[in-house]
């Protein structure tokens, strides 16, 4: 009998117990529920760190917001949409593959800088005469120093590249490269190209006794040889495509200054006019594509374009001038 008292007892005490410990399982799971749902909710915010960025013609606001932040290392992840007419995104300087921006769609792009600084990004859809103007910036922090960048060419040399430069002399028609490869024997070093116009190479070989026996043709000729023997066929390759995603449009295909949209600026350059090209630069030439050019609406590309594709597209507008035969 005493074990069997024992054992009732014991079923009582156990009956008494377990409704208490579920009414503490029960608090413990409201507390965790409490707790646990702003828990939750701040963790999806905080993993859920993509940012909206809309597209829309410059007149109705371009790229909004056109100023972001990002981190070195951190995966940026953008939602991108049009409110009108399909746009384009791509990011300056990076490698980043363009992707199109199409109206009423979004379009998800994921980004990841590996060193500080600050990135321009575009517009690679031609949307009207002010397309170049969608355009913002994406301020990138963390570890590591930003590239100082080096001070162009037009810079160091004090160069006026907003001032006329017409050539004295120019050939009445381009120059045919592969007519002087027997005419030139001397030296001509990179600098020359780099911050002598065509036409003072000209000058100087015109006056130098040594060539007194060649015509002025040949002469331009051998001139039309150097500078295409200043770049690669790749490099000229390049350019052309560069230039066609976003210079024709106003510059126009054939470089005459004929695009699209070129009426609607002050001025587009005429590549194809010798008297004008003759007389610039490879230094001019690379102040005007990355700074623009003041008053003519022509854009400043020293943010978007790398130091070798800003060298192709000048290799690639020198082809108007002396075809790559």
């Amino acid at each position: 009998m005493a074990v069997g008292g024992l054992k009732r007892k014991s079923g009582v005490s156990a009956a008494i117990r377990n409704p208490l410990r579920q009414e503490l399982y029960a608090r413990l799971l409201l507390a965790i529920l409490l707790l646990g749902l702003p828990l939750g909710i701040w963790a999806a915010r905080r993993m859920d760190t993509a940012v909206t960025l809309r597209a829309a013609m410059p007149e109705e606001g371009g790229f909004l917001p056109d100023a972001l932040t990002a981190q070195v290392g951190v995966p940026f992840t953008l939602r991108l949409t049009s409110d009108d007419v399909l746009h384009g995104f791509a990011v300056g300087q990076t490698g980043f593959p363009a992707v199109d921006i199409k109206p009423g769609q979004v379009t998800e792009v994921t980004l990841t800088f590996d060193e500080p600084g600050t990135y321009a990004y575009y517009c690679t859809r031609w949307c009207g005469p002010n397309h170049w103007r969608m355009r913002g910036t994406i301020e990138v922090t963390g570890e590591g120093e930003p590239a100082i960048p080096q001070s162009p060419l037009y810079v160091t040399l004090g160069l006026d590249i907003d001032a006329p430069h017409p050539a004295e002399a120019f050939p009445d028609q381009p120059p045919a490269a592969d007519g002087a490869i027997d005419l030139l024997t001397r030296d001509f070093d990179r600098q020359t190209y780099l911050v002598q116009p065509p036409a003072a190479v000209w000058h100087s070989w015109r006056d130098d006794p040594e060539l007194t026996d060649y015509s002025d043709g040949q002469l331009w000729d051998a001139v039309a040889f150097v500078w295409q023997s200043q770049a690669t066929d790749e490099q000229r390759q390049l350019g052309q495509t560069l230039y066609a995603q976003n210079c024709a449009a106003c510059h126009g295909g054939t470089g005459a200054g004929d695009g699209v949209f070129g009426q609607a600026f002050a001025q587009a350059a005429n590549f194809t006019d010798a008297r004008n090209m003759l007389g610039a630069s490879t230094a001019v030439l690379d102040g005007k594509i990355r700074r623009g050019g003041m008053g003519t609406g022509m854009p400043y590309w020293g943010a978007i374009f790398t130091d070798g594709e800003i060298e192709a597209i000048i290799a690639y507008l020198w082809t108007f001038q002396f075809p790559n035969e």
